[in-house]
């Protein structure tokens, strides 16, 4: 719920706004928003937990104080509702893919240690593991943070409900993060068992050889890619080619870097010498094996997303499904239970404190 304070003084100075912020601040013991123009509601300003000011006629002071800047007071909607809610679904979906791709990653070598009755001996290259989060998952990330769209600016601001997942707490709350680091460590075990148990006992190339520990880490290592990218396709609402480039370039990458590193020195590449070139490419069990992986670890989350759409949708689900069906103009009057429930809670609250 929100409260608004319209502060008109007889007596307008910058200590007075302050103190009133404050007052508000510490009161109801929620975050604050405060909106200014001129020099005396720095104070204001800097007080409260999120400053707006206004440039004008006034000057530049209020700007300076502020943490956002908007040129008239009528763009105070579009910050709030436009870009407000786009910015905290961005933020709230980058911790918990960070977090979820950092378990998946992490878990597969806790997994091994295990496996390997915690010898010591590491699952991946040294280099695989330092440029995990440096080129082969970290620009998807970027992409989310800057591009992504549940819905459009338009129906932002023509359904400010929408707001309210925010406010509520819906998008990033510990459910929520729980529930992505449990995605995080079912996707780590499905890659570990499924790639070890299918290649450890087969036969892997034509000659008869058998799996080794440096084609089962590679292949480990590409279901990681693949499946951690391929979480981010599925999470992503609004594509440009900015997110194919980074999410398939980042896949791309890395059958790039097996290459060009494996071509190396075996003194400088090591357990990577030759690994992709020689072992895992000619070997159709090596490409059928990522498949199934991937397939398999992103089920769960795909079933999860499409249990919610269908029978607990969130409200930017609905209006997602209703744009798709060409019918979003109807649901002005369709609100969720729980949003009609809040609704009705608050106006008991304002007819109590009327009487």
């Amino acid at each position: 719920m929100c409260f608004c304070y319209l502060l008109s003084l007889v007596t307008q100075t910058e200590s007075a706004c302050m103190q009133v912020t404050r007052l508000v601040k510490r009161g109801i013991g929620k975050t604050t928003l405060a909106v200014g123009d001129g020099a005396n509601d720095v104070g204001m300003l800097q007080e409260a937990d999120i400053g707006v000011g206004i440039s004008g006629v006034e000057g530049m002071q209020a700007v300076m104080a502020s943490d956002y800047s908007i040129g008239q007071f009528r763009f105070l909607e579009r910050l709030l509702l436009v870009h407000g809610h786009w910015c905290f679904r961005r933020i709230s979906m980058m911790i918990c893919y960070f977090f979820y791709k950092n378990i998946a990653f992490g878990f597969t070598l806790f997994w091994f240690e295990a496996y390997a009755s915690f010898s010591g001996q590491p699952a991946y290259n040294d280099w695989y593991m330092s440029f995990y989060n440096v080129f082969f998952t970290s620009l998807p990330v970027i992409a989310l943070g800057v591009f992504d769209q549940d819905v459009s600016a338009r129906l932002c601001l023509k359904y400010p409900m929408l707001y309210q997942e925010g406010v509520q707490n819906i998008l990033f709350s510990w459910p929520r993060i729980l529930g992505w680091m449990c995605n995080g460590v079912i996707s780590s075990m499905i890659i570990f068992f499924f790639t070890s148990n299918s290649s450890i006992p087969q036969a892997f190339r034509k000659d008869g050889q058998p799996v080794d520990y440096q084609v089962l880490g590679a292949t480990m290592y590409t279901s990681v890619v693949w499946t951690v990218n391929c979480q981010m396709a599925l999470s992503i609402n609004y594509f440009t080619w900015i997110q194919h480039l980074f999410i398939w370039g980042s896949i791309a990458f890395w059958y790039a870097f097996l290459v060009i590193y494996g071509s190396l020195n075996p003194t400088v590449s090591t357990t990577a010498y030759q690994v992709l070139v020689e072992a895992c490419a000619p070997s159709p069990f090596y490409w059928l094996v990522t498949l199934l992986v991937v397939v398999s670890t992103l089920l769960p989350y795909f079933s999860y997303r499409a249990f919610q759409t269908r029978f607990r949708p969130m409200y930017h689900d609905i209006i997602q499904i209703r744009r798709l069906e060409g019918s979003e103009t109807q649901i002005s009057s369709e609100l969720p239970a729980r949003v009609e429930d809040k609704i009705f809670h608050l106006k008991e609250r304002l007819s109590r404190r009327e009487l």
